[in-house]
This record gives C-alpha cells, structure tokens and sequence, in this order.
C-alpha cells in the first residue's frame, strides 16, 4: 500500500521537461503530437493511430494540423527533424489541453495515465502563473496612478513595465495569435 502511494508521488517525467513541450500556436497552449507520443512511450504512428480511431473525440480546438508557416516556425525554435533527412514526411498534429486530457481515453497504457495526469497538473500551474501575472499588471497599474500623479519621472518606468507584461500581439488576419515574433531590442542606448 505504501509502496503504490510512493510511486505515484514520484513523478515518471520532470515537470520542467513538460513545460517546455508546451508551445502557444494560434492562441492555444498545445503540445505536440511526437512530444507526446515520447512522453507516453509509444511511437508517434502509434498515437496517432490511435486518435484516427477515435476522430470523434478530436474536434478541432483538442487537435489541429499544424500548416507550413508553423512548422516552418517549430523548427527554427526547436530541433525536428526536417522532410528527406529521415524525419516525418507529414505536418504534425498539435493536441490542446483538452486534446492531451482526451488522449489518455484512447491511450490504455498505465504509462499514459499517469503522464497525462502529471501534464494536467503542469496546465494548470501554467493557468495559475497566467492568474498572477494578471493580478501583477492591476498591481502595477494601482502604483502607477499613485506615483505618476507626484513624479512624472516614473511615467518612463511604468511604460516600460506595461510593454514587457503586455501579451504579444495578434495577427490581423483570422484574429489568432501568431508564432512568429519580431524581437524588440531591450535596453539603453547611449550616445556617444
């Protein structure tokens, strides 16, 4: 009894691990499907395979394909492999939350159990730090309207702040968030 209590405390994957499988495509907090499939043990055919089976519990906001532009994307941040160099010879699925919570109904391994249930708990610290970084930008905005009132030197400070706690910005087209970035510059500069 103790022994099995023991073993489920310990966790089969780092937290770390998980977190940094979770990418933000289209405004979801997604994982991929090969991501997975190593997390579960199994092959990404296999899991795959297995959602096929099952289509009717993947609607599209638990799954999607990923398109060209994404991938393209996925893999200058990540290491997959690319098409001819022995990798994947399709775009790859990408499963929501509820994707990943509803792939532990179709994958009937103890193994994928109990993983699932460690990356439900890593989605919800994630929901969790997104809550706090909501109550941190009412908090600095409370400071702001307290102290821009008296010195109008921290006007500079708090316009800094609110740009690095600001989301990042949706694409125009189709209203979804998008995976690529331009880097803005942080710091001074100084004339010379």
């Amino acid at each position: 009894m103790q022994k099995q209590a023991i073993s489920r405390s310990k966790s089969l994957v780092p937290v770390e691990i998980i977190q940094n499988k979770i990418f933000l495509i289209r405004g979801y907090k997604v994982m991929l499907d090969e991501d997975l499939a190593n997390l579960y043990g199994v092959s990404t055919h296999r899991l795959n395979e297995q959602v096929k089976r099952n289509t009717s519990r993947f609607p599209e906001d638990f799954m999607f394909q990923l398109t060209i532009q994404e991938h393209k994307v996925l893999i200058s941040q990540i290491a997959i492999s690319k098409k001819g160099r022995g990798g994947r010879r399709y775009l790859p699925y990408v499963f929501t939350e509820q994707g990943v919570a509803m792939l532990s109904s179709v994958l009937n391994s103890e193994r994928a159990v109990q993983v699932n249930i460690q990356i439900m708990r890593v989605f919800v610290r994630l929901k969790e730090l997104m809550l706090s970084h909501k109550d941190l930008a009412r908090k600095i905005e409370d400071l702001e309207r307290k102290y821009t009132e008296h010195d109008k030197q921290f006007v500079f400070v708090f316009e800094a702040i609110r740009r690095l706690l600001q989301e990042k910005p949706a694409s125009p087209e189709g209203g979804e968030k998008s995976t690529d970035y331009k880097r803005t510059k942080v710091g001074f500069i100084v004339d010379p």
